[in-house]
């Protein structure tokens, strides 16, 4: 039995072991278990990178990405402006990104070789698809119902934009039809007024201004051409290289139309040297902080009253498959998957919340930060139900979609006829049916 004092002394022992045990585990890291995902990892995503409308969406996704996935590091290959060729060229050599933008075409085109990835079992594990709306499903999904890249661009369309303050400057109202048009061309060169400033350098929107007019004769415009529904121009897609042609000789572009890019062409509008212009409704946004309510939109004119009316439910644009793919031999790719439906979501979030532009593929149901402008409001309520024709990036014929670019840039200078539009049309038509 022991005695007191040894009690006592077990007693203070015992105490001084526990707090050395307590002061340990206290002092002590936690041992961390990483998973697979939480490795540091390096992605290379090959995307667009050139003005506010692509930079700002991209920086805010790499934003949340980076709070998302801190382990991830992606690293960003600016798309180039040359049609896919760089991107070809990498698949070619077996250098595609973990994550590129590809459109149809690429799409299509990569299919067959193997080098994009089928995308079915993410869009479900992410919930992706249950975050794309109604009318933006014909995005997500390609003809056989399957997903082979995130969109993050809605149904859009081409807008003819004017400035309103010019227009009232010199006493002239919004043309409905050619003729009139024809006349505020003229008014407008007799007061040193660009009449539209194109920038003609980069051919889809030389092949837009097309379709732009071709939808007055047709509403399938260029689209009807592409998937083969027309094998020969008939008499309203060549009255449309007609339009153009007049106009382009009334002198409604710059003199360097077919050199002039977008940067050169938004300058001349904003500065109010031209009284129109022609792009995406992305523009919107943009066009509005630089000019307030002096900037709105119209429909296209027509070849009368009648059809002028009649034609404002048939809109050039449109949207196609197309977005963030992902490269099937990336040693990463179920991580790129994870990583490009994020981006995806993010740009749709940024572009809707931030760039006041609501024709995005996701639902977002936060109220944008800046209330959307009288022009974005008039255009909701304006495409409710119309049809769409397809921008040249939602083209499924390569060849059509080269041919259809080099002649509409053609067709903007003097030295080019309309009979040889549509001669040169004619013939890759033909050869699409020979295919």
């Amino acid at each position: 039995m022991r005695s007191k004092w040894e009690k006592l002394w077990i007693g203070c022992l015992l105490v001084i072991w526990g707090c050395t045990i307590l002061t340990a585990c206290a002092t002590k890291e936690p041992t961390v278990i990483q998973t697979e995902e939480e490795e540091p990892v390096t992605l290379t995503i090959y995307a667009q990178y050139a003005d506010e409308d692509t930079k700002f969406p991209y920086d805010y996704a790499a934003k949340k990405l980076k709070e998302a996935y801190p382990n991830v590091n992606l690293v960003l290959d600016i798309q180039a402006q040359d049609d896919g060729q760089k991107l070809q060229t990498y698949a070619i050599t077996g250098n595609l990104p973990d994550i590129y933008q590809a459109g149809k075409q690429q799409i299509e085109a990569f299919k067959e070789s193997g080098n994009i990835m089928l995308l079915n079992n993410v869009v479900e594990s992410t919930g992706f698809d249950e975050k794309v709306s109604e009318e933006a499903k014909n995005i997500l999904y390609d003809e056989q119902g399957n997903v082979y890249a995130f969109p993050y661009a809605g149904n859009e369309v081409v807008l003819w934009y004017y400035n309103k303050d010019l227009f009232d400057k010199y006493g002239l109202t919004v043309p409905k039809t050619f003729e009139e048009l024809l006349t505020v061309i003229k008014v407008f060169q007799e007061h040193d007024v660009i009449p539209m400033a194109l920038f003609g350098k980069e051919k889809w929107i030389t092949t837009a201004f097309y379709d732009v007019i071709a939808t007055r004769y047709e509403s399938g415009g260029i689209n009807s051409l592409d998937n083969g529904e027309v094998k020969e121009l008939n008499e309203g897609y060549r009255k449309a290289a007609q339009v153009i042609s007049e106009l382009a000789a009334a002198g409604m572009f710059p003199q360097n139309v077919t050199n002039l890019n977008y940067d050169q062409a938004a300058e001349l509008f904003y500065s109010g040297k031209a009284a129109m212009m022609l792009n995406g409704q992305w523009e919107m946004e943009s066009a509005y902080q630089k000019m307030g309510d002096s900037v709105d939109w119209m429909y296209y004119p027509s070849y009368s009253e009648e059809a002028y009316e009649a034609g404002k439910e048939a809109w050039a644009g449109g949207g196609t498959i197309g977005g963030y793919a992902v490269n099937p031999n990336s040693s990463n790719c179920e991580l790129a998957a994870k990583v490009a439906a994020f981006i995806a979501e993010k740009y749709c979030e940024a572009k809707y919340l931030y760039r006041s532009n609501p024709f995005v593929t996701v639902k977002i149901t936060k109220e944008p930060v800046n209330s959307f402008n009288g022009m974005t409001t008039r255009l909701l309520e304006a495409t409710k139900d119309v049809s769409y024709t397809r921008f040249t990036w939602g083209l499924s014929n390569a060849i059509f979609k080269t041919e259809i670019e080099d002649q509409t840039q053609l067709l903007l200078t003097a030295q080019y006829s309309q009979e040889e539009f549509c001669e040169e049309m004619n013939k890759i038509l033909e050869d699409m049916q020979t295919e």
